[in-house]
């Protein structure tokens, strides 16, 4: 790519997504808050219709508790479907290659002893990913998952888990409106699906067949090279997974090197429609939440905090990526930019770019192997992640911030000594302990899984480099796994039941408590009459509260994640500087 143009990318890949959120924020609330006379009719009537084809005639009214164990009884359906159809995707239909068993792909233990036998972990580890919206993969897609897998198991869940991140924000606005009724938690993921989702995707995918990205049903091609050797070529339904992939934060790819693959991303132009596609929906979320709050400043402070963040942390990578690598240092090769593990095709700072965007989204999806970039430019994702609370996940994005504005507020009270209130609510005790426990588990997760495992040999053994980039390998896993992202350093040897396992059960505690805390904090808050502004008011529409929410944030990442830190890239930098 044109070196010019290349540096106007950052702008496009910022600047395109932040037109459309407006649009698409406004239209999200018109589809999640539906006037009461237009509830059926219109476009409504389509997830109305699909909704009584379940045997409900009317929405419930659902308070915290009602919509809290509907979205969990419907996650606990969506891993028995999905684990029964991975398992046994060799009696289903749509398997032109002949894919066995997703538990039979057999693994090498930490001594380095084939397994050839099955592996039930893999299946859980999966399972446990893609019902999260998380993507992490161990496993490679196009060799062992059949067309029926990636579809109806893959694709499937890669709509309706982001349905239920918007459903659950919506549940949150309400609440924080004080509507004791949250809503309807089957209805709202069915609208969320049909009429946002599925249009969005099916426009992406249709770009995306244009760019050169496949789409058959055939099987693998078998071609002759120029040397006569045989050639296996990997395809399929590919368009229409990797539009959903970015649309709804997936990130999960149909091929293992995912949009580093020219498959799924073969020009610049399939590179610029996925990045934006990525980030459009998380910013629009924000949007969506000022519209049915009513209250557009608010939402406008927080939607300024999450994208200074975004961006440093872009530029931050950008400049990291420009500066040559360590490995050629002394060789006598021409300085440049650190091409290693990027790809020709999308150029060093589209792929820093993506690199920040996709990890500041829950999105994790990769055009570059983020195990080559330089221990600075690898510890902007790590950290966007550790943080969690940028764009992140569509709806669940907004939630994990939601926390830290309830501490912010928390801490403002507390310095000018007076209860704190938020959209004039108090802010209690019960509010704020429950706002901690959604804060600290996140940090608790990583830091403790990846002590574990550096500190034994399911660890030491795992990683493809010692010393500091070796933690960071591990670092980085869970970081992924607990933000729901689904990115890795790669380097690992993963796909061994005690990663499988570990990686699987904080892919559950990183999703569902960040869910079910906001709705149960907006439920007590319905709760809560309405107290007059005064002076004394906290404002949180203003840049004050914009500098006081980024602090708090600021504050408990460092405090939480600074020694795991200085251990992984910061010591490998030094480590690399050194001549």
């Amino acid at each position: 790519m044109d070196s010019s143009m290349s540096w106007l990318h950052p702008l496009w890949a910022f600047g395109v997504p932040i037109a459309l959120s407006l649009p698409l924020g406004r239209y999200l609330a018109w589809v999640m808050d539906p006037a009461p006379g237009r509830v059926g009719r219109g476009l409504d009537a389509i997830p109305t219709a699909l909704f009584r084809l379940l045997g409900r005639k009317e929405p419930a009214a659902m308070d915290w508790k009602r919509y809290i164990v509907a979205l969990l009884a419907f996650n606990a359906a969506l891993f028995a479907i999905t684990f029964a159809l991975l398992s046994l995707q060799q009696h289903l239909p749509l398997n032109p290659d002949g894919k066995g068993s997703l538990g039979a792909l057999g693994y090498k233990d930490v001594e380095g002893v084939d397994h050839p036998g099955a592996d039930t972990w893999v299946v859980f580890n999966t399972v446990c990913s893609f019902v999260t919206n998380t993507n992490l993969q161990h496993y490679a897609g196009e060799q062992h998952l059949s067309y029926f897998s990636q579809l109806g198991g893959v694709v499937w869940l890669q709509f309706v888990t982001p349905a239920c991140g918007l459903a659950a924000l919506a549940a949150v606005v309400r609440g924080l409106r004080g509507e004791r009724n949250l809503g309807d938690f089957y209805l709202d993921t069915i609208r969320a699906t049909t009429l946002v989702l599925l249009p969005i995707s099916l426009v992406v995918a249709t770009a995306l067949v244009a760019t050169g990205v496949p789409m058959t049903f055939e099987g693998a091609a078998h071609a002759r090279t120029l040397e006569g050797g045989a050639q296996t070529i990997a395809r399929g339904p590919v368009a229409a997974e990797v539009a959903i992939k970015q649309i709804g934060t997936n990130g999960g790819g149909f091929f293992g090197p995912n949009s580093c693959h020219p498959y799924e991303n073969p020009t610049p132009l399939s590179n610029f429609i996925e990045e934006v596609s990525i980030i459009a929906l998380p910013m629009a979320c924000v949007v969506m939440f000022g519209v049915m709050l009513r209250n557009r400043r608010h939402a406008a402070v927080i939607f300024g905090v999450m994208l200074l963040m975004v961006a440093v942390g872009a530029a931050v990578a950008i400049w990291a990526e420009l500066h040559p690598s360590a490995a050629t240092s002394g060789l006598p090769v021409a300085s440049g930019p650190n091409w290693e593990g990027k790809e020709m095709r999308v150029g060093v700072v589209a792929s820093a770019t993506w690199a920040a965007l996709t990890t500041a989204t829950s999105n994790g999806s990769v055009n570059a192997m983020h195990d080559s970039l330089q221990p600075l430019g690898g510890l902007v994702p790590m950290a966007l992640m550790m943080l969690n609370v940028d764009f992140s996940g569509i709806g669940a994005g907004f939630l994990n911030m939601f926390m830290y504005i309830l501490i912010a507020v928390f801490i403002a009270g507390l310095m000018v000594g007076r209860t704190p209130e938020y959209l004039g609510k108090k802010v209690e005790a019960r509010e704020v302990k429950l706002a901690m426990i959604g804060m600290l588990i996140h940090p608790l997760l990583i830091c403790a899984a990846t002590a574990l495992f550096a500190a034994t040999l399911w660890g030491t053994k795992s990683v493809a480099n010692p010393g500091p980039h070796g933690f960071s390998e591990i670092l980085y896993e869970f970081s992924s796994a607990a933000a729901n992202n689904g990115s890795g350093f790669e380097g690992l040897a993963d796909n061994v039941p005690a990663w499988n396992l570990a990686t699987g059960v904080v892919l559950l505690l990183g999703r569902f408590p960040a869910l079910v805390l906001p709705i149960a904090i907006a439920g007590f808050l319905a709760e809560k009459k309405r107290v007059p502004e005064t002076s004394g008011t906290l404002r949180t529409d203003d840049l004050t509260f914009a500098g006081m929410l980024l602090a708090t944030v600021l504050l408990v990442g460092a405090l939480s994640f600074l020694p795991a830190v200085v251990l992984g890239p910061v010591a490998d930098q030094l480590t690399a500087a050194q001549p």
